[in-house]
């Protein structure tokens, strides 16, 4: 694989030049934004959890790998871009199982082996281009579909946390919502280039910001981080 292959995926690239994307590269910004908001937040409710302290940082690690995609744009700052991404997902899912839905330890275990699993599947097919956003074939959901597992954890959260009237429900409810107008906004990018030339690209990173932003208030406020053990 050429690591420094071209990627020009979106309406805003229309040169190879480092600053071709600025509004797509600066609207990451809003990943920084959601990592300082929980880390005020956590600081506020003397939250000095390290899990969540940990997902406060990857929240920033993700706006420092996107930049990196939108300005260097290539194989390499692609996957900058993706391992960030994933490796919040697959952390955020195993602290939500445990102090969200509390449960027990050598649970979480066992599905964190699946996530992990799943995670790192994900990030190698990219890599190397097996159903990589980049790839030539066309592709009517944009490359948006490698986000399908990150929507149906949300869902299953959301439902389970609303059936068991979780105070986390409301919290879930609202990113999942606020998730899938970011996936439909990604999606439609690169179909409304010739109507919009900056394309939708760049609120896909706004939305994604609030999304992780409310994700680590839920957290915060409603995480059960002194739990008592269940084995």
């Amino acid at each position: 694989m050429d690591w420094f292959a071209a990627v020009d995926i979106y309406c805003e690239r229309t040169s190879a030049l480092f600053w071709a994307e600025p509004v797509n590269a600066l609207s990451n910004l809003s990943f920084i934004v959601a990592a300082l908001w929980g880390a005020a937040s956590a600081r506020a409710r003397g939250v000095t959890s390290p899990v969540v302290w940990v997902l406060i940082v990857m929240a920033g690690l993700i706006g420092v790998g996107s930049f990196l995609f939108h300005t260097f744009a290539n194989a390499w700052s692609e996957l900058a871009d993706t391992v960030p991404i994933w490796s919040f997902v697959a952390v955020f899912v195993l602290v939500a199982m445990r102090v969200i839905g509390g449960m027990a330890p050598r649970r979480v275990a066992a599905i964190g082996t699946l996530v992990v699993t799943g995670a790192v599947l994900t990030i190698w097919l990219l890599a190397t281009g097996e159903g990589a956003v980049t790839a030539p074939s066309p592709d009517p959901l944009n490359g948006s579909g490698q986000y399908g597992p990150a929507l149906l954890a949300l869902v299953i959260f959301a439902v389970l946390t609303a059936r068991r009237k979780h105070a986390a429900a409301p919290w879930i409810i609202a990113a999942t919502a606020v998730f899938l107008v970011s996936l439909v906004l990604r999606t439609l990018d690169r179909d409304l280039c010739a109507a919009f030339p900056l394309g939708t690209h760049f609120l896909w990173h706004v939305f994604n910001g609030l999304m992780v932003g409310i994700l680590l208030h839920m957290l915060i406020r409603t995480g059960r981080f002194s739990a008592p053990v269940r084995v």
